[in-house]
Order: C-alpha cells, then sequence, then structure tokens
C-alpha cells in the first residue's frame, strides 16, 4: 500500500477528526435558531452532503449552502448572517467538544517517523482549521500541526471543493509530486472520489456517518479500515517488512 508513497493526504473532518456529527449537531441548532421546527440529524447530513456536492464548483460553497438554508428554512437573515452565526455556534465545538479519532496521532507519529510528507486536504474553512491547531488544547497536546504537516489546507486556498480534484492538483504542484506517489486517506465517497479524480489511490478509514456509501466505498478503496489501531498494525507489518 505504501510502495513508491512520498505523500500521505488527510482529510480532517470524519477521517482524522470526530466532527461529522458535530457539524449536525451545529446545523440542527441553526435550524431551530432559523425559526424552524425540530430536524433530524441524518436528514440534515444528507441534505447538507447533496447540496455540497451540487455546489463543488462555487467560489464558497458553504456560503450558498447557507442560501439553501435561508431558502428552504424561510429565514429572515441574509445568507453571510447566517454563515455567522453557524461559526458562532460551530465555535464552542471546535474548541471543547472534538477530538482526533481514537489512536489517530499514533498512526501520524508513526507516518512522519518513517520518513512520509504529510498533509492536510479538508473541505473545512482555513478559520476553522486554525481554531483546531491553535484553541483545541486537546488536539494541540497530541499533535504539533506546524511540525507534524506540510501543508494543512482548508477549502479557501481553492475555488472548487471535492469532488473536484483541484486540491489535490495543487498539493502534487507544490510538493513536486505525481499521483502514483501520493496516498488519500478518507472516509466519504465524495473524498474518494476526488482523489480518483486526481489519479490518487484511496483508503477508507470508517467513520458511522458514511454508512449509506459503505460498499462503494470498500468497492473502490484501495483499502479500509475500521479503527486507526487497525491501519496502524497493518502498516507497522508493510513499513517494518519493507524498511
Amino acid at each position: 500500500m505504501f510502495t513508491q508513497k512520498k505523500v500521505i493526504i488527510f482529510d480532517m473532518d470524519g477521517t482524522l477528526i470526530d466532527s461529522v456529527g458535530v457539524w449536525n449537531a451545529v446545523d440542527r441548532e441553526l435550524i431551530k435558531l432559523l425559526g424552524h421546527k425540530e430536524i433530524d440529524e441524518a436528514k440534515i447530513q444528507q441534505q447538507r452532503d447533496e447540496i455540497l456536492r451540487t455546489l463543488c464548483h462555487s467560489k464558497d460553497a458553504y456560503l450558498e449552502y447557507c442560501e439553501f438554508l435561508k431558502q428552504t428554512y424561510k429565514a429572515s437573515y441574509s445568507k453571510e448572517e447566517i454563515r455567522n452565526l453557524r461559526y458562532e455556534i460551530a465555535t464552542t465545538y471546535m474548541i471543547d467538544v472534538i477530538d482526533f479519532k481514537a489512536d489517530a496521532e499514533h498512526f501520524l507519529h508513526y507516518l512522519k517517523h518513517k520518513g512520509f510528507t504529510l498533509v492536510i486536504a479538508s473541505t473545512t474553512s482555513d478559520a476553522n482549521l486554525k481554531t483546531y491547531m491553535t484553541l483545541n488544547q486537546k488536539m494541540t497536546e497530541k499533535v504539533d500541526f506546524k511540525e507534524m504537516f506540510a501543508l494543512v489546507l482548508g477549502r479557501d486556498v481553492v475555488s472548487k471543493i471535492k469532488p473536484d480534484p483541484e486540491i489535490h492538483h495543487f498539493i502534487m504542484e507544490k510538493l513536486q509530486v505525481s499521483p502514483q506517489e501520493c496516498l488519500m486517506i478518507e472516509d466519504s465517497l465524495i473524498g474518494l472520489e476526488a482523489a480518483h479524480n486526481a489519479g490518487i489511490d484511496a483508503v477508507i478509514m470508517y467513520d458511522k456517518y458514511s454508512d449509506t456509501d459503505r460498499i462503494e466505498l470498500e468497492r473502490r478503496a484501495l483499502a479500509s479500515f475500521k479503527t486507526y489501531q487497525d491501519v496502524l498494525e497493518y502498516t507497522q507489518k508493510e513499513l517494518d517488512f519493507l524498511y
């Protein structure tokens, strides 16, 4: 799996960190604030995923998602105000609730020790990534982001979000590597499609919020793992044998 690989690219939400359910909770709280009744979180996630997929070529997909919320729930706020409300609600979660998935930091440290270049390529905003990197004490105690990652990239660096492969092309150009030298660690079908669209092999880390796409994910991924302990054990066997 790691033969000829130099760069390991990680998605953030749902892959490195337990956050998809948090964003569902944030949007549920936001929709209630907009004056609508309680909405099931599974429905919230489904509609968010569908809208963002259709908006992947939009200049600011999440702002247009807020316009969708405005229209759908007949809100009196502007889309800019809705985005600000969403960020205000999310900030507490991002600082105090969200954490790395179990053993993710051990996998990161192992890969770094083995000499791989590590990158984060996320559809979350640069502001959110900065919050994780500077204000989330649970995460910063486990990983020094500046030391661990050669690049930490959010949606602000590109004009098109996943499943468009723009962010992967940016990484490969920046680090002067080929698709064959990269490996993507993902949790979602949209992320897997982005990697494949860039010609990059993808490994899937399990996240329950992607269960509706599980069969397709496992069919199309290079490998699939339930936990970071599982992928760490697999990787140690492969790399310790090779090197």
